[in-house]
Parts: C-alpha cells; sequence; structure tokens
C-alpha cells in the first residue's frame, strides 16, 4: 500500500492552489497517495478550485507518514498541531513571508519527494502544556508549539510571575510571553528576548514593554513548572493566546501554569540549510 502524504495549503497564500497541485502531481508520479487538507479553510470559502477534492485534516493525521504544509509559519503553526498529536513528520514550503519554520522555497518544491521517501533528519522540537485555572478549577488547557502569551487588550496590566513556587517578578506591562525554544523567533524575539536554537529544550519567559528598566526575560530549566498571574485588571482586560490565537479572555487572579508537554513536534529536515543560515538570511539580510 503506498505511502499517504498529506497536503496542507494556505489557499489564501497558494493563489489557486498552484504549488498544492504541483507537490500533488510530483508525489502521485511517484507512487505516493496523497490528500490536500486546507488550513483556515470553511466550507463556506470559494479559494478552494473546484478541481481539488479536500480531505479533513484529523482524519488524514491519523494515517499520514508525511505532512506538506504551504504557507507561512502561522500556516505550519496551525497545521502541525493535528501533526504533532499523531507523530506525523512536518516540512514546510514557503509561502509566507519570515519562513523559520517553512523553508523551502516554493521553486525547489521537488524537495519534499526526499522528505517523502523518509530521506530526512527528524529535528524534535519540545511543546508546552498550558493551563489555566479560575477559581480553583483548570477552565481551559491546551499544548503549543511557539507560545503562550498573556497579552493586555490596550491597557497595562499587572503581572506576578512564578518558578516552581518560587517568585520570579510582579510588574506593570502589556504582558508575558512563554515560549518554547521554536517560538524564540517569534513574538518572544519582537519583546527583546533571545534567539535559542531550535534544538535547546528550556522554558523562556519574556515580559512584554515592562514599566521597570531591570525586568528581562528568563531563561530555565525544562524541568521547571511556570506560572503567571493576571493581576489588578478591574475594568482592563486582558487575553491568553497560544501560538498566535486568542482563545480565552482573562479575568482577575486567573492562573496561567507553563510546563513542558510529552507531546512533541517532529521536523523532516533534509540538511541543506542550517538554523544558523536561516536566523542570518531572515534577521539580517532582510533588513
Amino acid at each position: 500500500m503506498a505511502k499517504l502524504v498529506m497536503i496542507c495549503p494556505n489557499p489564501y497564500r497558494d493563489k489557486e492552489l498552484q504549488i498544492t497541485k504541483n507537490v500533488r502531481n510530483l508525489l502521485n508520479t511517484a507512487g505516493f497517495e496523497t490528500a490536500i487538507c486546507p488550513v483556515f479553510d470553511s466550507k463556506e470559502s470559494s479559494v478552494i478550485p473546484k478541481d481539488v477534492q479536500k480531505s479533513d485534516i484529523i482524519d488524514m493525521a491519523k494515517i499520514a507518514s508525511l505532512m506538506i504544509v504551504i504557507g507561512g509559519d502561522g500556516t505550519l503553526l496551525h497545521a502541525a498541531r493535528y501533526a504533532a498529536k499523531y507523530r506525523v513528520p512536518v516540512i514546510g514550503i514557503n509561502a509566507g513571508t519570515k519562513g523559520f519554520m517553512t523553508v523551502i522555497d516554493p521553486k525547489d518544491y521537488k524537495q519534499v519527494l526526499k522528505a517523502a521517501r523518509g530521506d530526512y533528519l527528524s529535528d524534535t522540537r519540545m511543546m508546552i502544556d498550558v493551563k489555566l485555572k479560575r477559581d480553583g478549577e483548570i477552565i481551559y488547557s491546551d499544548t503549543a508549539i511557539n507560545d503562550a502569551v498573556v497579552h493586555g487588550m490596550g491597557d497595562c496590566i499587572g503581572i506576578s510571575a512564578w518558578c516552581d513556587g518560587d517568585k520570579i517578578s510582579t510588574y506593570s506591562g502589556d504582558g508575558i510571553i512563554f515560549s518554547t525554544p521554536t517560538g524564540s523567533t517569534g513574538y518572544s524575539l519582537s519583546a527583546g528576548g533571545p534567539i535559542v536554537e531550535p534544538a535547546a529544550r528550556c522554558l523562556i519567559m519574556t515580559p512584554i514593554c515592562v514599566h521597570g528598566m531591570m525586568v528581562r526575560s528568563f531563561i530555565l530549566s525544562p524541568e521547571r513548572e511556570l506560572i503567571a498571574r493576571a493581576e489588578r485588571l478591574h475594568d482592563r482586560k486582558a487575553q491568553l493566546i497560544i501560538d498566535g490565537n486568542k482563545v480565552m479572555e482573562l479575568r482577575n487572579d486567573d492562573i496561567i501554569r507553563i510546563k513542558i508537554s510529552r507531546q512533541e513536534l517532529i521536523i523532516a529536515d533534509l540538511g541543506s540549510r542550517s538554523f544558523y543560515d536561516i536566523t542570518f538570511e531572515k534577521l539580517v539580510e532582510g533588513l
């Protein structure tokens, strides 16, 4: 039986799914079974060409041998949540902007054939479990690839943070970011956090626009449990954001718990470019 390869395009990035069709035809010709599972697509969407048969991303992730994502890093983060759950390796073709995770240029799409044949290195990325506790009960839980963010909605908010029960800091600002090494080049970097190579295993805590000169990022052991409490909200609003998705509005004294997850993301690394090459290109040459 032919191996099943999922192709997960962002139809707003891959216009008329041209890259998707090229990848599908390439893999089908090589003897692979393919399933096209559009990301950010709704039943009412009219951007999917009529000649493309769509498959459900959850159903296909249960049986696929590889997931190919076509879009930007945001597209990959969205699709890879399903891949991580079923330990399906992921590779990305960059039809977006920065492309720290979607590293294949569209003109080089034929490289995915190597990944489909299993000719890649498994680049394992740690993830974090996020739990929101309110009035003594867990009311929301999720797993993040990049980060979990507590962010004020246009207002300065109070934040207290702990590590394994020891208080780290209390401050006022726009919020706080709990990031994985993979997410270190995302929002955390924009807020002044460090660049951490994806293979590292650590937790990164970065405050956002803090009213205090001495408040800096913390890089902590992956064995730690981190806690943040939203304080002094009163009539101010704040929200919890997971991998760029706004998931819930916070209330005063809500507790957010962060710890390393047993779940991991597997990136299919073709070894053509190092993390340092990509970082230099995106952050320096891109200026």
